[in-house]
């Protein structure tokens, strides 16, 4: 027993671990001649207690595995932190520089059921003339369904990805024209970065929440030129949402053209320093789009947080009847062939929204994959620390293949007894 409770204490909490068949195999090699010695150690999956080697899912969807989702969202949460305020090997003077946190909303695709809010921030009703509770389910949905925009709503998710790709031009563009330069001048004295998040609202429709800065021509490491200034900034984001448009696919003779919504908030990100309970500082920032990002439409919707295999298949799930809508839309568009680089039937499940659901450009900070590399080399480390065995002499075989996912009953028992294994989510973000 004791075994098989430290091999499940390893997965830190993960729920449906990847199960491997294989061995792993450690060799002593005499690092003058290169002739391989004995076996200094042996792993065979068919010894272990659960009769596999069980890894984490890394999955980083909530619904999905909380602990694995966590790991994740501080992973964000730090590669977002970095960018604002130094670490991770970006250095401390890009918290000087120029920031904003914007947030890009979709257009209306028909009223929906919301709680509109007074000039002194009070609560009216709604269209329909009641006043929603914050938690009521009817927010988002809309008030007359049959004359609902659906198939806009879910080609316009689709379309979310390339629409934000080419703001990013635009934006730089506008950075170009306010500092009096070309864009290809620009280089020479600025560079834009931003790190951002998608997120659903409750209509089911993507919006995005974006930090963007501008550095130096070589990025973090430089300081912005004297013109660049926050002001700027917010007015080149402004101009650069307003005029961004994705012409879309001809449905039926209908020419669907797609753009951001109406709604732009952009706000200065102010440090810690200047915080008086008004300002957006770094670390709210950091926390709000890490939030995010562990999230998807089933978070916003009550869809689903898996690909579909057969529509009939929604006539068993309890999810809400617009989502449902939104999810029968994208599957019926999947099965037009002038549609088909969409993959909206392989994408149903988030409403057509096919793009990453947090990314950042080059040089805005570290990236996921430092940060997930530097915990591995963490974990070897201490492995390191209580073998007899030097890692520099040492030859390591391994095969392993899939065995398939997820805990057998007796073990997942035996794994919601336990807490996460000491440094699995708190080790990872040092350095």
């Amino acid at each position: 027993m004791p075994g098989i409770l430290r091999q499940l204490s390893g997965l830190g909490g993960c729920t449906t671990p990847i199960r491997l068949d294989g061995h792993r195999t450690e060799y002593d090699v005499n690092t003058r001649t290169g002739e391989i010695g004995n076996v200094l150690h042996r792993l065979d999956s068919s010894t272990l207690p659960a009769g596999h080697l069980l890894v984490r899912c890394n999955n980083r969807r909530t619904t999905r595995c909380p602990a694995c989702a966590e790991v994740y969202r501080r992973d964000t949460f730090h590669l977002i932190t970095s960018g604002l305020r130094g670490g991770k090997g970006v250095p401390e003077r890009v918290a000087a520089h120029p920031r904003v946190f914007a947030t890009f909303t979709a257009p209306s695709f028909g009223p929906v059921h919301n709680r509109p809010t007074g000039p002194a921030g009070s609560v009216r009703r709604c269209r329909c003339g009641v006043l929603h509770d914050q938690d009521d389910a009817e927010l988002g949905t809309p008030l007359n369904p049959d004359t609902y925009d659906y198939e806009a709503a879910v080609l316009w998710n689709a379309h979310a990805g390339p629409l934000w790709r080419r703001f990013s031009t635009y934006l730089r563009r506008e950075v170009a024209k306010r500092a009096g330069l070309s864009q290809r001048a620009l280089r020479e004295h600025a560079r834009v970065s931003f790190a951002k998040v998608a997120e659903y609202q409750k209509r089911g429709a993507v919006h995005f929440h974006a930090v963007i800065r501008i550095d130096g021509p070589e990025g973090g490491d430089t300081p912005p030129p004297a013109w660049a200034t926050a002001e700027l900034l917010t007015d080149a984001i402004g101009a650069a949402a307003a005029h961004v448009r994705v012409d879309g696919p001809v449905i039926d003779g209908r020419a669907h053209t797609f753009t951001f919504g109406r709604q732009l908030d952009v706000r200065t990100i102010r440090s810690a320093d200047f915080d008086g309970g008004q300002e957006l500082t770094e670390r709210a920032v950091a926390s709000y789009i890490a939030k995010y990002a562990t999230k998807g439409a089933e978070t916003a919707t009550g869809a689903l947080d898996r690909p579909l295999k057969f529509l009939a298949e929604l006539a068993q799930l309890d999810i809400t009847d617009h989502a449902r809508r939104m999810i029968r839309t994208a599957w019926t568009l999947g099965a037009r062939k002038e549609l088909e680089d969409l993959r909206l039937r392989a994408w149903a499940h988030t409403l057509g929204f096919r793009g990453h659901f947090s990314t950042k450009s080059r040089r805005y900070s570290t990236t996921l994959g430092a940060l997930r590399t530097a915990r591995a080399e963490w974990r070897r480390a201490q492995a390191t620390a209580t073998s007899e065995a030097e890692p520099d002499t040492t030859l390591v075989l391994a095969h392993w293949a899939f065995a398939g996912t997820g805990l057998s009953s007796t073990e997942a028992w035996l794994a919601a007894s336990l807490e996460p294994a000491p440094g699995t989510e708190g080790e990872p973000t040092r350095g």
